[in-house]
């Protein structure tokens, strides 16, 4: 991470008030970059852009809303004259057997996690093509890999994932840099804003970080600090623990071998 590299550069992370999103927006603060940060709850906003910095920009919205969406950018736009960074953070996780997740569900966790990404991303597009930046798509390693009793989360990741190669293959060659970041569970401590959904009927086990799978919580400080490294090279892809991509690799070639991975690792 190059502090000279984000100085004065601006950088907007979606979901910025809470958790991942919240250590992002600071390791970008601290690298010099200008800041904005936008979420749902105006109180959690204001307060998370007080406490990074007296310069940060808070943005209350809500994503799914393009009206919303439309604003955001918008604001950024005549705040800062521009955009240089977009981190599409803001997402929620689930619990749930498939088939007791009803479509109203997947709908519902889709137009969040996929939907919202793609209404920022087309409203940010414009600003950063004209600076060759960057976006950020926070997916998980459910973009790669699903898992049992996570409901519609896996589903909504793996479109995320698709997304963003489709962003590269298109806008790449326009000077836009992509990147996919696929952590496993993050160490958090604070609490969720929102609880999990759908977890009736599911082992205790799969209420744990990560749905209870096997790899230790990731701290969301070194986290940050890569993401900002593989923006600076300008890197498709984060992977996190970068053994996953193993059982990733597996799970393409040999699928049966891959699923008795995943039961095994879950």
């Amino acid at each position: 991470m190059t502090q000279s590299f984000w100085q004065n550069k601006t950088v907007l992370v979606t979901g910025g008030s809470s958790g991942l999103g919240r250590m992002v927006a600071e390791t970008f603060h601290q690298a010099g970059a200008k800041l904005a940060i936008a979420a749902l709850e105006k109180a959690d906003v204001d307060h998370a852009a007080q406490e990074i910095g007296n310069d940060v920009l808070p943005i209350q919205a809500d994503i799914t809303q393009q009206d919303d969406v439309d604003r955001v950018f918008a604001t950024v736009k005549k705040h800062f004259s521009g955009l240089d960074v977009l981190v599409n953070n803001a997402g929620r996780s689930m619990r749930g057997r498939v088939l007791d997740t009803t479509p109203e569900q997947f709908q519902a966790l889709f137009d969040l996690n996929v939907l919202g990404t793609i209404r920022c991303t087309r409203a940010a597009a414009p600003m950063l093509l004209e600076r060759k930046g960057h976006v950020v798509n926070i997916g998980s390693l459910a973009a790669k890999s699903a898992a049992r009793y996570v409901g519609a989360y896996p589903v909504s990741k793996f479109a995320v994932a698709a997304y963003s190669q489709q962003l590269r293959l298109e806008l790449g060659p326009e000077g836009l840099h992509v990147l996919l970041v696929c952590p496993g569970p993050i160490r958090r401590d604070d609490a969720r804003l929102y609880p999990l959904e759908g977890v009736a009927g599911i082992p205790d086990s799969a209420l744990r970080p990560g749905a209870g799978v096997k790899v230790g919580r990731i701290e969301p400080n070194a986290l940050a600090r890569k993401i900002l490294l593989y923006c600076e090279r300008r890197r498709p892809e984060l992977i996190v623990p970068g053994k996953a991509r193993i059982l990733f690799a597996i799970s393409q070639l040999f699928p049966t071998l891959g699923d008795w991975i995943v039961r095994w690792a879950t």
